[in-house]
Parts: structure tokens; sequence; C-alpha cells
């Protein structure tokens, strides 16, 4: 009768097994696979292209808009035209959400910023921004300020909601504990308030850069003499689909790169913080 004998677990695979984990795989093959589908989409747009299914005064192919994209940037027209859409964002995107930040903290720290600030934020928010264009086209001219406004109103809202959600949904425990210690009001919100809301807050500014290149678009098309969403206005008028495309493609690429290192900085400042992962 021979005996079983095992050789003695490692310390790690001890504390592995007993926690569950699976052993992490290499992201290199999911990097790949994340990147067929949209291969795949090109691949079988420029066929469509190419065998007469998709008429190019309709639908240009990849390959065209590759051409102009080039032909653009070559000549400085579409460096000029991103310029420009990058600072109405970034400055929309700055007072929407210095403001939603402020107006969120107060709303959600303080009782009578809640019953103040609150109310009237959630009744303004039920109001599509975009509809409100008539009437910033009376209250701030058809200039920059109307590109910049709507882009910050696209901004507010996500970061004020976020804020506030997430400074209203800490353990009140927490707080509690923090004030036994005898911590002050600065200190509680340093060490607990702020990384508590952090996770949420990071969620509004994400969503709001969305809304924010979204009301760019819109913002772009009013009067605008630069910009991608003039070019693409400009290039409608010509039946240039192919120009219309690449505006398309580059306003998906900013909020995509924008989307991108959102999320790395929200990795690196929420290190502590463990969720679910996808198996």
């Amino acid at each position: 009768m021979t005996a079983d004998v095992r050789a003695p677990a490692l310390p790690a695979e001890r504390t592995r097994s007993a926690r569950g984990d699976r052993p992490r795989r290499s992201p290199g093959p999911r990097r790949w696979r994340r990147a067929v589908t949209p291969v795949l989409i090109v691949v079988l747009w420029e066929g469509a292209a190419r065998l007469g299914i998709l008429p190019p005064e309709k639908l240009s192919p990849p390959s065209d808009v590759l051409s102009v994209g080039l032909r653009l940037t070559l000549d400085g027209t579409l460096g000029l035209h991103l310029l420009h859409s990058l600072l109405r964002a970034f400055v929309g995107l700055a007072v929407g959400g210095v403001l939603g930040l402020a107006l969120g903290a107060l709303a959600g720290l303080i009782r009578l910023g809640d019953d103040l600030v609150d109310p009237t934020v959630q009744m303004a928010r039920m109001l599509p921004h975009l509809g409100l264009v008539p009437l910033l086209l009376i209250w701030v001219g058809i200039g920059e300020p109307l590109k910049i406004s709507l882009v910050a109103l696209g901004a507010f809202f996500p970061i004020y909601l976020n804020t506030y959600t997430g400074i209203r949904g800490i353990d009140e425990r927490l707080v509690e504990a923090a004030r036994t210690c005898g911590l002050s009001a600065a200190a509680r919100v340093r060490h607990v308030v702020l990384p508590g809301a952090l996770p949420s807050l990071f969620l509004g500014v994400r969503l709001a850069f969305g809304a924010g290149w979204l009301s760019l678009v819109v913002g772009e098309q009013v009067n605008a003499e630069t910009g991608i969403g003039f070019l693409m206005m400009e290039a409608r008028d010509f039946s240039q689909t192919d120009v219309v495309v690449l505006g398309l493609l580059i306003y998906a690429l900013l909020g995509m790169l924008s989307d991108f290192g959102l999320r790395v900085a929200e990795r690196r400042a929420l290190a502590w913080r463990q969720g679910l992962q996808a198996s």
C-alpha cells in the first residue's frame, strides 16, 4: 500500500486557493480580441463599397476617408480645425466641471445647500440642454460663448449628480467614527468624504466628457468658422461624405482617448479598491 505523498502547497498557492482567485492571465490576447470587431467592421465596409453595395455619394469607403484625412493633415487644415475644437471643449468642460463639482459638494455636504440648490438642479436637468440653443442664441449670441456654454451645460449635470450621489452614498458610520477620533470637518472631508466619493466622481467626469463632445458637435454647426463640426457642415453642403465621416471618426477618437485617459487615472487614484473582474 503506497502512501499518498504530496508536496506542501506554497504560501501564495494556499492564499489563492483559500480566496478562490484565478491566476492572472496575460492581457495580450485580450487586447487583440478587442480589436477584432472594429477591424472586421472596417473590412466589411471597404468591401461593400468596392462591390458597389455602398455608393460613394452615400458613404465613402475607409480608404477614401484615410486619403482625405492625410491630405487635410498635410496642408494644415485639419490641425487648425482640431485645435479650435479642443480649445472649446476643454474650456467648456472646465467651466461646467468646476460648477458641477462646487454645487454638488455644496448640496451634498451642507443641508442648507441641499435645500437651496438640489431642487433647482434636478428640475433643470430634465430639460434637454441641446434644446436650449434658441435661448442661448438670444442670451450669449452666435459666437464662441454659445459653443462653450453648450459644452459646459453638457458637462455640468453628470458631474453635479455623481458628486452629490457619491457624497450622500458614504456610510455615515465612517463619518461618525472620524468625528469620534477627533478629526476636524476639513480632515473628515479629506480622509473620509473625498475617498468615498471618488469612484462616483470619476464616473461623472467620464460621462461629462462624452456629453461635452456631443454638445461640441452641435455647437460647431451653428455659425462657426472653424472646428471639426464646421468642417463637417461645409463638407455636407458639397456632398463630401469622406470629410463628414472623417469628422465623425475624429470625434469618436477624441472621446475614446479622453475616456481611456480617465480610466487610467481612475485605476491609479483608486488602486486601493478591488472590483469584480470579468471572467
